[in-house]
């Protein structure tokens, strides 16, 4: 709603100098002085609304006489106001108090008070629906997202040099991906306060041929969902199988068109469970609103994929495998850029790995994980036969660990890097099998690619007319082969349990690692609440 408050405070001011026979230069310099005193004291509690208004002399930016600052109150109570359409939490920014504050002001300080109030309003709002309500850190110890913060005071002086509604408008990520986030979450708003799905589908396998209650059910949950066409069946027929199979594709599960417990189990989450990973995808998309490159490599780990996207198009896609759901092998959420690649690498086995598995083995025999070459701190080789590895505990362990190119080596043939503190990056991997599972979550961390030549070519036909023939010179050489991408992509290791297709419509992943749970539990905690919108 567009505020009409106005304000007149210096009508009084002004008329009671006339009655004391004051010339009206001295009460309004005396005004303007206890003005910026107050708007310095009320601002005194935040540096950076303090130094706005101490290099503008604390002139007013909201409570100015005239249309400029009504346009600017107006456009501010305005977004303040909706800010649950973002997901975010109204109450947060206290427009009603900001409304009940500005229509009781009887004083200058009274004005300066709301003047500052109203700046802080505005800055707290500019910076949650543009980079994030949360600190993603403060969540869980693997998001390692560095989000890009601005300036709060930067967001008054740009703001004071803008239109009001376009800065405003501008502020939120102009991303698709967010556009259509915002579509669904309406969507979903609506649909919950028609009731949702309706009734939930009984346990039990149901597939092709199947009759009874349990098909009724599925039935009418699918056409609920906007998976089936309006039916009368009573029979698990094809159009059952495929509605089945389009549901499977839309939430990451093997599309074998039959209604067993995983599928079911997703059937049945309520349209509010859904609404939830819309909102979180939202707030994970600010914490990512910057630049992301022309050309690059995003990475879902709920979706394990690994994408090429070209100017906002996906032009290559693989399955992935991701870390195991355990402590300090899941994959941490950051992004980089990625240099090289290395064609037949050796595997220096990470120290974690070296003294947690392979060394309790060593203990009790020297030749234990024959494939890897144990060298000293020097690069000499260690003669096991001569080793006690047994007088050595993980603090003093003082080898390292290497597993030399090879078709068998841990990283298969090629791995591609983006140095970076954690020690992930993408590669090969001998265990092709892993791939043809619906939940690939089996690494120390990470990023295991199914097709890995043909992501290396993708990369390499930037810079490369025969991609395939470059790589696979280098390939058959057998020796371990550092190739610079002369242009470096861009990196987004992301964790999406909500994000749109093509057509626009949300599709939902699991929360394998629970960090999207973690991050709906402290939009709760801030204020954020579910909404529903009739009709």
């Amino acid at each position: 709603m567009i505020s009409t408050i106005r304000f007149s405070l210096h009508v009084p001011l002004l008329a009671a100098a006339c009655v004391l026979g004051l010339s009206l230069a001295s009460p309004a310099r005396a005004q303007v002085t206890a003005f910026k005193q107050s708007v310095a004291e009320a601002a005194s509690a935040d540096d950076a609304v303090a130094a706005f208004y101490r290099e503008r002399d604390y002139q007013p930016l909201w409570t100015a006489e005239g249309e400029p600052a009504r346009a600017q109150r107006a456009a501010l109570l305005d977004v303040l106001s909706g800010a649950s359409v973002h997901g975010l939490p109204e109450a947060r920014y206290g427009v009603a108090q900001l409304k009940a504050q500005m229509a009781a002001v009887r004083t200058t300080r009274d004005l300066a008070r709301v003047e500052v109030a109203l700046s802080r309003a505005f800055v707290t709002y500019a910076k949650d629906v543009q980079t994030g309500l949360l600190t993603p850190s403060k969540i869980d110890d693997d998001i390692k997202r560095e989000v890009p913060l601005h300036d709060r005071k930067g967001y008054l002086t740009e703001f004071s040099e803008t239109a009001p509604l376009a800065y405003l408008r501008a502020l939120p990520p102009v991303t698709a991906e967010y556009r259509a986030l915002m579509k669904e979450k309406l969507r979903y708003e609506r649909l919950i306060a028609r009731g949702g799905w309706g009734p939930t589908v009984p346990g039990g396998k149901i597939e092709p041929g199947d009759q009874g209650a349990a098909v009724i059910a599925l039935r009418n949950r699918l056409v609920a969902m906007g998976y089936l066409d309006r039916s009368a069946t009573r029979t698990f027929d094809r159009a059952m199988e495929e509605a089945v199979r389009r549901f499977q594709l839309a939430h990451g599960l093997e599309a074998d068109g039959v209604a067993g417990d995983g599928t079911l189990s997703e059937i049945n989450k309520p349209a509010a469970e859904r609404l939830k990973s819309i909102v979180v995808a939202m707030e994970r998309e600010r914490w990512l609103n910057h630049e992301r490159g022309d050309r690059h490599i995003l990475v879902n780990q709920t979706d394990f994929t690994a994408k090429i996207i070209d100017h906002g198009r996906v032009t290559f896609k693989t399955r992935s495998v991701v870390g195991m759901n355990v402590h300090d092998r899941r994959s941490p959420e950051f992004s980089d850029e990625m240099e090289h690649m290395i064609i037949n690498p050796s595997w220096h086995v990470p120290r974690s790995i070296i003294v947690k598995e392979y060394l309790p083995a060593l203990r009790n025999n020297p030749g234990a994980a024959g494939h890897l070459i144990i060298t000293d701190s020097r690069g000499r080789r260690v003669n096991r036969a001569n080793a006690d590895f047994s007088q050595y505990s993980s603090q003093s362990f003082p080898f390292d660990m290497r597993q030399p190119p090879g078709t068998r080596n841990a990283l298969g043939l090629v791995k591609f890097m983006f140095p970076n503190r954690y020690n992930i990056y993408l590669h090969d991997t001998p265990q092709k099998h892993l791939f043809k599972r619906e939940v690939r979550a089996f690494s120390h961390g990470c990023i295991r690619l199914a097709d890995p030549f043909d992501f290396a070519y993708a990369l390499l036909a930037a810079q490369s007319d025969d991609p395939r023939g470059l790589f696979h010179s280098i390939l058959k050489t057998g020796r371990e082969t550092k190739v610079e991408l002369e242009q470096h992509v861009p990196v987004h290791i992301i964790y999406r349990t909500a994000f749109t297709s093509d057509r626009g419509r949300a599709e939902f992943r699991r929360d394998v690692y629970g960090r999207d749970a973690k991050i709906w539990s402290a939009l709760q905690q801030a204020g954020v609440a579910l909404g529903s919108v009739q009709g």
